[in-house]
């Protein structure tokens, strides 16, 4: 899973394990911008609804990480810090309806919510020095979702590691390989805009043109970079048609932007110019084991993380 893949540039880059731990938890204590509302924002077929988090369950992540990985030593470790994972699923555990995680890739490791790494105070990403305020906060961070784990494990961050040129043994702030702080996201689903309190599990998708990634208040996306496309924002993720759309669509700006940021999660990814890459599956499954129960009306939560 390429979220995993990313790690051990987030935490090695992250100045070393005590940077790390501080960072994180300074974050998880502040008092600034914390998100304490258990109504969260999210994208159905073009319209903000909100989410309501309301406690008649709880999140669940099976089956567990041993259980899906059982010959990785990696997992083992995890397992003492999280149960959580991204890079397989059990596609019939859970009764759910699925949900997409809309990862902001092209900002880079800033997603991972490190200020060392470009990320805000409050666990957002930057671009180009610039907060992209998301529907959720990075893992750990004062702007974290409700219901969401801190941490998730990933098996597959060998990628970036060889080609950073770091050193496959680093295990900073005490957390072992593939395991790391959930990334900054958005939410959108597919279903009527009002629904039940359901479990809901998860397809996360990494957005690589910046172009069609939403504003966090309004179902609306701004053209920041020059495109081939006649219709720059015409995939703008609110919708899982516009979703579909862009698992086809090629696109310049993820080409020019994320070059010229020099992105490693792209550089890695050698996804040219795909504008979304779903790591290890595609849009009908499942690619995590974590479900998140909540409920769905239409309309903006009263407040978003800031």
């Amino acid at each position: 899973m390429v979220i995993a893949l990313v790690v051990v540039v987030v935490l090695i880059v992250a100045g070393g394990a005590a940077y790390y731990y501080v960072t994180m938890k300074k974050s998880s204590s502040s008092s600034n911008g914390v998100n304490e509302s258990l109504e969260m924002g999210g994208f159905d077929n073009g319209q903000i609804v909100t989410f309501l988090y309301n406690g008649t369950n709880t999140e669940l992540c099976t089956p567990s990480v041993t259980t899906l990985f059982p010959a990785d030593a990696n997992a083992t470790l995890a397992a003492d810090h999280t149960e959580c994972e991204v890079g397989a699923a059990d596609q019939s555990a859970v009764s759910q309806v699925p949900q997409y995680i809309l990862v902001p890739a092209f900002a880079g490791l800033s997603i991972f919510g490190v200020t060392a790494l470009g990320a805000s105070a409050h666990g957002f990403p930057e671009v180009n020095g610039s907060v992209l305020l998301t529907q959720c906060g990075a893992g750990g961070t004062s702007t974290a979702c409700p219901s969401h784990p801190t941490y998730i494990y990933s098996p597959d961050f060998t990628a970036v590691e060889n080609h950073l040129g770091l050193a496959a043994n680093a295990e900073p702030g005490g957390l072992p390989p593939g395991t790391l702080p959930v990334p900054a996201h958005d939410h959108l689903i597919d279903t009527p805009t009002t629904y039940p309190n359901v479990y809901w599990g998860i397809t996360v998708v990494l957005v690589m043109d910046p172009n069609i990634y939403p504003a966090q208040m309004s179902p609306t996306c701004t053209a920041s970079v020059s495109s081939n496309l006649s219709s720059a924002t015409g995939n703008c993720l609110t919708s899982f048609a516009a979703l579909q759309r862009a698992m086809a669509t090629c696109s310049s700006s993820a080409v020019s932007f994320n070059s010229a940021a020099k992105n490693p999660i792209w550089q890695t990814l050698d996804s040219g110019c795909d504008q979304v890459v779903v790591p290890g599956t595609s849009l009908s499954e499942l690619n995590g084991n974590l479900y998140i129960p909540f409920a769905v009306s239409p309309g903006a939560p009263p407040m978003f993380p800031s």
